[in-house]
């Protein structure tokens, strides 16, 4: 099959986060061919730190000005609390960009929402309409690039297995008071959204992602919300692994490094 996603796999850490940066100048190249804007959304974890390497950060190729920057999912607290994606975001990421640099549209929710996760999704979904549909209708947001992590059960954004999320399919963002992963309270771009992207990325790094990536590839038929991202997202998923991580899995179509 040509639809399945493909495995990078790296070494080490240092060389997964220079093949990850590679590749993200080639959607940020790939994405000023079609549009003036390059608009990513990135999920929180460990993704940020990988994400954030001096082969990006440094790399005059780059152009902050142009770059919009959602967030796949975030959690329902202030945007200084250790839990913030935002929050870890900008201290890994933003903070480090050159000041010669122009930065990039960062896009955080609305802190005057968070007692109601209801009303915080809503509002980050305008945030979105006017980004995407202010000119035209549009069914589904299209991201040139989503940048994903892989929890321990599969889940990723804040879409977990077997929870009702899994079915949204009308709204862009929702809210879940019950993630089973702490804090409870979030926002999560739903799954139609992060499969229409132009490019999906997952990170998973460390021995300790091994046996669940061995579900997600070998198991599909278990549901797995990185599985159903894999399955109805096909080959735009590529995930970028160190060798740690994919020894052993099965059933994945290796790509070029």
């Amino acid at each position: 099959m040509t639809n399945l996603p493909q495995v990078r796999s790296y070494p080490t850490n240092d060389k997964l986060s220079l093949g990850l940066a590679e590749y993200v100048l080639n959607a940020q190249a790939a994405a000023f061919s079609r549009h003036p804007k390059f608009r990513i959304a990135v999920s929180g974890g460990s993704l940020p730190s990988i994400l954030a390497s001096p082969a990006l950060i440094d790399n005059p190729s780059v152009q902050w000005s142009k770059w919009e920057i959602f967030f796949a999912d975030e959690r329902a607290v202030p945007l200084d609390h250790p839990d913030s994606n935002y929050g870890l975001l900008k201290s890994v990421l933003l903070d480090k960009i050159p000041q010669k640099s122009s930065m990039p549209k960062v896009f955080p929710i609305d802190e005057l929402l968070l007692d109601d996760t209801q009303e915080l999704a809503d509002a980050y979904e305008q945030t979105l309409i006017q980004s995407f549909a202010a000119k035209d209708s549009v069914k589904l947001p299209i991201f040139d690039l989503i940048l994903l992590g892989c929890g321990p059960d599969g889940h990723t954004c804040s879409l977990f297995p077997g929870h009702e999320l899994l079915r949204e399919d009308i709204a862009w963002v929702a809210p879940i008071e019950d993630s089973p992963k702490p804090p409870p309270r979030r926002i999560t771009l739903t799954l139609p959204v992060v499969t229409h992207a132009v490019r999906v990325v997952f990170v998973a790094a460390g021995a300790g992602k091994k046996e669940i990536l061995k579900t997600i590839f070998e198991k599909p038929e278990e549901g797995l919300p990185c599985s159903l991202v894999n399955m109805e997202a096909g080959d735009k998923v590529v995930w970028f692994t160190d060798d740690a991580a994919i020894q052993g899995v099965t059933g994945v179509r290796k790509g070029s490094l």
